[in-house]
């Protein structure tokens, strides 16, 4: 059967992927895996499930302590859209780890963050709905609410951009997404290393999606400073998956956590 892979979606994004693309009929797939199986939608050869089930997975093989890695970073001011992208995909992650760690102002601040990136990229009337209904389930903590809101307003993005024709700003919204998610996994599973946490790192179809996106980018795009240092890291990244043929070291997730966690400060520098 093929080889099984964990990947990492956030909103739409990603904390994990599973390649079943080859795997016979009536074979038991993710099922081998559990209680690490988790249902998700498929994406070309790909099933990608939503980060919830990523952080269930999580809980079950322990327990995070989810409030540790929130970041609380101030977001640069910009009107570069790519870095702008970026932000947003990192933003709705940072969201997904404060409604795992219950905390209702971290949420409220995310929620506001969202809507002013949402105005420096136009897109304003899309995603205010969406982001006061973060506000408002957070005054109730409603947590699988804002979940599910959260959520929602990365789709709505990605769909608005790639409506007007800006689908290169859609992937750096799943790229900011995703180095921010994999930062979280990596970090949750320095403190309490096992393998079957650190198989969830183990995505390099995923990553190689990543670089074939931004080499198909237009030049403008694929040359920006941010994202060339973001195609270098993947490689890195890469490097280490591959290298991860009988499971991963405990140094093999320190170097994808320093490399996530350099590119996500290059992406919020002022």
């Amino acid at each position: 059967m093929n080889h099984l892979v964990f990947s990492s979606v956030f909103a739409g994004l990603l904390i994990g992927t599973l390649n079943l693309a080859a795997a016979p009929q009536g074979t038991k797939g993710v099922e081998e895996f559990d209680p690490l199986a988790f249902p998700g939608k498929v994406v070309g050869d790909v099933v990608v499930p939503v980060p919830s089930e990523v952080f269930s997975v999580l809980d079950k093989l322990g327990e995070p302590n989810w409030r540790a890695e929130l970041r609380k970073a101030e977001l640069p001011s910009s009107s570069d859209r790519t870095k702008l992208s970026l932000l947003f995909g990192y933003t709705v992650a940072e969201g997904f780890v404060a409604v795992q760690a219950e905390d209702k102002e971290a949420v409220k601040d995310l929620g506001r963050d969202i809507i002013d990136l949402a105005k420096s990229l136009g897109l304003s009337k899309s995603v205010l709905p969406h982001a006061q209904s973060i506000l408002d389930a957070a005054d109730k903590s409603n947590w699988s609410a804002i979940r599910k809101e959260f959520d929602q307003t990365q789709k709505t993005v990605r769909d608005t951009m790639e409506q007007m024709k800006d689908i290169d700003l859609s992937h750096c919204v799943s790229l900011g997404g995703w180095l921010r998610g994999t930062s979280s996994v990596t970090s949750v599973v320095k403190k309490s290393f096992s393998a079957d946490r650190a198989e969830l790192l183990n995505q390099p179809m995923l990553v190689e999606h990543f670089v074939s996106s931004i080499e198909k980018m237009p030049a403008g795009t694929r040359d920006h400073d941010v994202v060339k240092s973001i195609r270098k890291g993947l490689a890195v990244v890469l490097q280490q998956m591959e290298g991860a043929v009988d499971g991963f070291s405990k140094d093999a997730v320190q170097e994808i956590s320093k490399t996530c966690d350099g590119l996500l400060t290059e992406i919020l520098k002022k």
